[in-house]
């Protein structure tokens, strides 16, 4: 097995703060269209468009049982990180559309390009022992211990969600935020590496 990356605690704390604006600015282009996702951010984003919540309040609640987990199976340090990376992204995607209004968007466009992004800040996190809570936690565990692959797992329950959510949403943004999920779980698939990434996840 490919001995595990080590990063010093810059690249650790510019990773998560670039991922988290990376997954914050990709919620704000979901919230505009009111696109879903899968896990635990899909189920903040439901009770946003259902409720007087934030998607940032929510996600933040949301996640705070899924810690245990992650104490217990992946160490005390990913917990960490991952609390703080949460803690993120609850709080720019409530500011984010404060900072930068979208006005509007075409639905494609934000599912692709939201979806990547999405993809590619979970893609950072993973990379320096860290996750968004609630499924990453579940698949990266999944991943270490039972040899399953994170962004398959993912993409499957992702898209389950997503098509169950359809009598709550409208039908073309069920369709868009299916494209979105692939879009964000084929960047974790094709680039996610097990032995290079999750070989000393517990240190």
């Amino acid at each position: 097995m490919t001995k595990g990356v080590s990063h010093s605690l810059f690249d650790d704390v510019q990773a998560i703060l670039l991922a988290s604006l990376f997954m914050s600015f990709g919620v704000a282009l979901f919230t505009q269209q009111e696109f879903l996702i899968g896990g635990t951010a899909g189920v903040a984003f439901l009770g946003s468009y259902a409720s007087s919540w934030s998607f940032g309040q929510l996600f933040f609640v949301i996640n705070i049982p899924f810690y245990g987990l992650a104490l217990w199976r992946l160490g005390w340090f990913f917990t960490l990180k991952t609390f703080v990376a949460v803690g993120l992204v609850s709080i720019l995607s409530d500011w984010i559309p404060q900072w930068i209004v979208i006005d509007s968007s075409i639905p494609l466009f934000a599912a692709i390009f939201g979806g990547s992004m999405m993809g590619a800040g979970l893609l950072m996190l993973f990379r320096h022992k860290a996750s968004l809570g609630g499924l990453n936690i579940l698949s990266l565990y999944l991943s270490k211990y039972h040899n399953v692959n994170a962004g398959r797992f993912q993409m499957v329950v992702d898209v389950v969600i997503i098509i169950l959510a359809i009598y709550i949403v409208d039908i073309w943004a069920t369709i868009y935020s299916v494209i979105a999920a692939i879009c964000m779980n084929a960047v974790l698939a094709i680039n996610f590496k097990k032995g290079r990434y999750l070989a000393s996840l517990d240190s």
